[in-house]
């Protein structure tokens, strides 16, 4: 058999083509006794004997063969590339308390005892009315889980350290008072709208805590001394301290 190209070219398609094999062509044709013959990518026992053939004068061979190296790693058409971005936030807790330590200094100033010529005996020298301090700051709070405490640094509150002697049945040198803070937070861990809140010590207590979710916000403080009018006040300074303490958690 014979294959002719007249008045033709024959063109050599060079391509590159993802996910194909590379080329590995071999064909054979020729005659013998006669006899035409096409053999297109023998096995290996095939292809020996068109070999002899060829070596014998019998037939002819086309081959055509790629060798290229593929790619360095497995090919990826889509490629995510994840940014973990990061930064910390420093656990912090505010409160403005004035410029200095005189605001923070609360003087009731003379506490009015019942001093008059004409009072029944069982009145004199008790306290006329109640003892107040009000106050409060448009800036405090944290901003993480905390705990507000309140801790007087005496369970009989304002004290008289040198009183003097008395009569204990008639007299008294403290005053008792209580604590009240009040602003607006939320519950530990809590992710929801502020509301109000607060935390009372009473004449009774000593300290207290609330553990709160972060919060930011005016803080009222409410002291209050109630009129002592079971005993007569001895004479003297009275003196006591309250810490206000917000803690992050």
């Amino acid at each position: 058999m014979k294959k002719i190209l007249s008045g033709t070219i024959a063109a050599i398609a060079l391509i590159a083509t993802p996910a194909v094999a590379q080329t590995n062509e071999r064909h054979y044709a020729g005659t013998v006794f006669g006899i035409p013959y096409t053999s297109t990518n023998p096995n290996g026992l095939e292809t020996l004997g068109l070999e002899l053939g060829l070596l014998a004068g019998v037939g002819t061979r086309y081959r055509a063969q790629t060798d290229v190296p593929g790619d360095s790693e497995d090919a990826t058409p889509t490629v995510n590339v994840v940014f973990t971005l990061s930064g910390t936030v420093n656990r912090d807790c505010s409160f403005y308390a004035g410029n200095n330590s005189n605001a923070r200094n609360i003087d009731f100033g003379v506490i009015g005892v019942r001093t008059g010529d004409n009072e029944n005996v069982n009145s004199a020298f008790e306290m006329v009315g109640d003892a107040e301090a009000n106050i409060d700051t448009l800036t405090a709070g944290c901003n993480t889980n905390n705990v507000v405490e309140i801790n007087k640094n005496d369970i009989r509150g304002l004290v008289n350290l040198n009183p003097g002697g008395y009569d204990t049945d008639e007299f008294q040198a403290n005053i008792p008072y209580a604590v009240t803070a009040s602003w607006t937070g939320v519950a530990l861990n809590a992710q929801t709208t502020g509301t109000p809140q607060s935390l009372n010590v009473p004449t009774t207590g000593n300290a207290g805590q609330k553990q709160q979710g972060a919060w930011r916000s005016r803080m009222d403080i409410d002291i209050v001394a109630p009129a002592v009018t079971n005993k007569g006040l001895v004479a003297g300074d009275y003196t006591g301290t309250t810490t206000l303490t917000l803690r992050a958690l």
